[in-house]
């Protein structure tokens, strides 16, 4: 019966899966190379919700917005807000709007005085535009920081070099502290899972870009009651997509475009992360009039997408090891860490979950 599992990367499915496997009776080691949370999962905030282009990935979201409440339950804390996470854009739109009946969303029409009560610091928009209640924005470092406790010290500093499934069963993990081995392994190390992955035989068709977003202070230096999320595809404001969430109890808002780049990419002089940088700059100052663009404050994060969808996710397994990779996981962790804690308990990735079942694709084809 496996017994001990090594978790590789202290982000937030990392910790979630240690988190699930703790609870099923494991003993857990959690190796982190740098600061727990510091890596993919870094920042103040990221948006909760439900709406995805893939129908199995809501089903995914609806699971991890019940684990979301216990762990808010257990924690004693709140994680997600209350303030509900709104959509305005036909694209947007028709995404959250054929989950629209279901009976775990709370999802409704905004007219233009409704979208100005939500999102006070947005720009006059008078086109449609959708809201979900039960959605809203994560508090990430609380998250990252109750779970850190409940792993406590069994996390340990060490960067991990190899993994290599053994043929008799269980996992040798390398480390920089030396050689273990472990009945199993779940890696969840975010931009350096493919190279992790590499070590035991597994190709992971991911590569690492950097995506910025500004954090800005509300242009009143005050806090607002209320401040939604958005997710806007509408291009009344100059771009095809973008997204916002509040920060630091609603006193600032986080800003960013749905682009990212490749740090390698410069051309002609030209630094690429400072061009998206300058380009949403000019996004904000046409959108959010009710944010104080002086006090904008940068911040750059690794993405790691799957090429078959941008919110693509998946599971590959060698022997007794599990690599998790993908783009837009934090939201989805609670029941991620539960998937990985089910599929080393049966010896073998939980359905769906696989490569090739292509999780997060826009239409299911039948193959």
């Amino acid at each position: 019966m496996t017994t001990r599992v090594a978790v590789i990367g202290a982000g937030v499915v990392g910790l979630a899966a240690a988190w699930a496997l703790e609870r099923r009776g494991f003993a857990c080691l959690v190796f982190e190379r740098g600061a727990p949370g510091g890596g993919q999962s870094a920042g103040e905030s990221r948006i909760f919700r439900h709406a995805h282009n893939d129908p199995r990935q809501f089903e995914l979201a609806v699971r991890a917005r019940r684990d979301w409440a216990e762990w808010e339950t257990e924690f004693g804390v709140q994680l997600i807000s209350s303030d509900g996470a709104m959509v305005i854009g036909s694209e947007a739109i028709a995404r959250l709007e054929k989950y629209a009946d279901e009976p775990s969303l709370r999802v409704r029409e905004l007219d233009p005085r409704q979208v100005r009560e939500a999102l006070p610091i947005l720009a006059d928009f008078e086109g449609p535009a959708l809201i979900d209640e039960s959605a809203g924005a994560i508090l990430t470092r609380l998250t990252i920081a109750n779970l850190i406790d409940s792993v406590g010290l069994n996390l340990v500093p060490e960067r991990v070099e190899s993994v290599t499934a053994r043929p008799e069963g269980g996992v040798e993990v390398v480390s920089s502290f030396g050689a273990r081995v472990f009945d199993a392994v779940v890696v969840a190390a975010g931009t350096g899972t493919a190279e992790l992955a590499a070590t035991a035989g597994v190709t992971i068709p991911s590569s690492p870009q950097a995506h910025m977003r500004l954090t800005l202070p509300l242009e009143s230096g005050l806090r607002e009651p209320r401040l939604a999320c958005i997710q806007d595809s509408s291009k009344a404001f100059g771009e095809a997509s973008a997204y916002g969430s509040p920060v630091r109890g609603n006193r600032s808002y986080a800003v960013g475009l749905s682009l990212s780049t490749e740090l390698d990419s410069e051309a002609d002089g030209k630094d690429p992360l400072t061009e998206l940088t300058e380009q949403t700059r000019a996004y904000v100052e046409r959108a959010f009039p009710g944010l104080d663009g002086n006090g904008a404050v940068s911040f750059q994060r690794w993405v790691t997408e799957l090429p078959w969808a941008a919110d693509g996710l998946a599971i590959w397994q060698q022997g007794d090891a599990y690599f998790i990779a993908g783009h837009n996981l934090f939201k989805l962790a609670p029941a991620l860490g539960k998937t990985l804690a089910d599929s080393v308990v049966a010896g073998e990735v939980e359905s769906g979950f696989a490569p090739e079942d292509r999780l997060g694709e826009a239409i299911l084809k039948t193959r």
